[in-house]
């Protein structure tokens, strides 16, 4: 996998290209500033590190001070200062904003979701519905935003979903296969009803996902694994909304994966204003 480092190294070079025209157009070599990271409505934070890296790279002379931790719940305002060569705080901005709009949407939006199940020992879990190359990072927005890590790649964990139900010939044929390959990961599989689930518990799977299940169908299914399979667990997944997850926590499951957390998290609206020039 790429480095952070590669990963922004590369983002920069996508956004300055030979070099940013208009910043060397207007200010003189030897300007310095300083300016504020500015908060336009209230959110979490996320993805202070990685800012803070892109302008480690451009310039060692930049200084970036955040007055509150990531995973801060935050009112509108100044959370973070800026300040050395004009130029470089320029030249960083737009990527940083952007990493830091990004994943801090993101876990303002898990945290909206995490409230909703505050107390009820439901755990939120993200999805592999990330953007590709940052799944680390937004991954960990999602920490910050109160939620849970699902799978980080295909490579560690073992998540029998529909289509491979229907290469492996079925329900029990692919989850007879996983527990006899000697995997030293957890049997999950994806069920649509209860059927599939039932199914799902007598051949042996380990967490079985109930997908775009009912209200109802989801009590039903836990009454179902209280009487054959009391050690499984229970992961709901699709149609989720922060307001049905108090009926989908008091249904008796164990989890919730939702992934709109990643793929569907509106930007939060925070700026860099700068305070003005000071000539070294």
């Amino acid at each position: 996998m790429l480095s952070l480092d590669d990963r922004l190294r590369a983002a920069l070079t996508e956004d300055l290209g030979r070099g940013d025209a208009t910043t060397l157009a207007t200010v003189a070599p030897g300007t310095t500033a300083r300016a504020e990271f500015v908060l336009k409505q209230p959110g979490v934070l996320s993805g202070l590190d990685a800012a803070t890296r892109v302008f480690e790279l451009l310039d060692p002379r930049v200084q970036v001070r955040w007055l509150v931790p990531a995973g801060t719940e935050q009112p509108r305002g100044v959370f973070g200062t800026l300040s050395g060569p004009a130029r470089s705080l320029l030249a960083g901005e737009r990527v940083a904003l952007n990493l830091l709009q990004r994943l801090s949407g993101i876990a303002t939006l898990t945290h909206r979701y995490a409230q909703a199940l505050a107390g009820s020992g439901v755990r939120l879990l993200d999805t592999r519905k990330t953007t590709p190359l940052w799944r680390d990072l937004e991954k960990r927005a999602v920490r910050d935003g109160d939620g849970d890590n699902h799978r980080l790649g295909l490579d560690d964990g073992l998540l029998i979903k529909d289509n491979h139900i229907v290469a492996a010939g079925g329900i029990t044929a692919a989850i007879t296969r996983a527990r006899a390959g000697g995997y030293l990961l957890k049997v999950l599989c994806e069920v649509p009803d209860l059927a599939g689930l039932e199914e799902a518990l007598r051949a042996g799977a380990e967490r079985v996902m109930l997908d775009n299940f009912s209200d109802e169908g989801l009590r039903e299914a836990a009454e179902m694994r209280r009487r054959l399979a009391p050690a499984v667990t229970l992961e709901v997944s699709g149609n989720v909304t922060p307001e049905r997850l108090p009926v989908i926590a008091a249904s008796g499951v164990d989890f919730v994966s939702v992934g709109a957390l990643t793929h569907s998290a509106p930007a939060l609206d925070l700026s860099l204003n700068f305070l003005g020039d000071d000539h070294v």
